[in-house]
């Protein structure tokens, strides 16, 4: 219907009839393809920002990325790592995974405050304004969403990459914490647990300026 829409019905008649013919398999399958790179190419903006979802414990995103079937091997965050220290001979892995877990920790605390304000330098604009939206839902709502007891189990790269002048990284950072929400007046807890702890489970992208510049939270993905 698509195709007969857009003058393209006729185009079998000449190949044998009026079914579908040769030349409109070969257009569906070419236009299929483009799709198809079209869609991988955008995979990258993507990763830049992300889509939350307000859920049980508050603190759980959905995001557009699929990293589920990006992640890079460890060859090939190998390769990307090395092209960062191309250009900025002083990265470190180990210290990265050190600095991204602090940005963890700092952001969970302000996420807790609902105020940014102290960690606004650690973020791009587009995070920046999907977590505040989530913030002044919490406010609305007079609640608040507490993360206590966090234990970082890992943090791992998996994947690697430059673009458009950025350097972009991404950890999966394993932890477990109380992950609950509270009344603001009555302090009652109406989601989560503030008994039983919950796996957490998060990738991260990180990006900045290509060089030795400051990194940002751009994406966040549930694991």
């Amino acid at each position: 219907m698509l195709f007969s829409s857009l003058g393209f019905g006729g185009l079998g008649s000449g190949f044998g009839g009026s079914g579908i013919g040769i030349f409109e398999i070969l257009l569906i399958c070419g236009i299929g393809y483009l799709i198809f790179r079209m869609v991988k190419g955008k995979r990258r903006e993507e990763n830049l920002s992300s889509q939350t979802a307000y859920q049980q414990g508050g603190y759980q995103r959905e995001s557009v990325a699929a990293y589920g079937s990006s992640v890079q091997d460890r060859e090939d965050t190998s390769a990307g790592i090395s092209h960062i220290q191309q250009m900025d001979p002083q990265f470190d892995e180990a210290r990265f995974k050190d600095s991204a877990m602090d940005i963890f920790f700092k952001i969970q605390g302000a996420w807790m405050n609902r105020n940014l304000s102290p960690v606004n330098s650690l973020l791009t604009d587009e995070i920046r304004n999907i977590l505040n939206e989530e913030i002044n839902t919490l406010l609305r709502e007079k609640k608040v969403n507490r993360l206590e007891n966090i234990a970082v189990r890992n943090v791992q790269i998996v994947e690697v990459w430059q673009e458009t002048g950025q350097d972009f990284i991404t950890v999966l950072l394993t932890a477990n914490l109380l992950d609950y929400t509270t009344d603001d007046s009555t302090g009652k807890v109406v989601a989560g647990s503030n008994i039983d702890p919950v796996k957490f489970e998060e990738y991260w992208t990180f990006t900045r300026t290509v060089g030795n510049n400051p990194w940002k939270l751009s994406a966040i993905s549930q694991g």
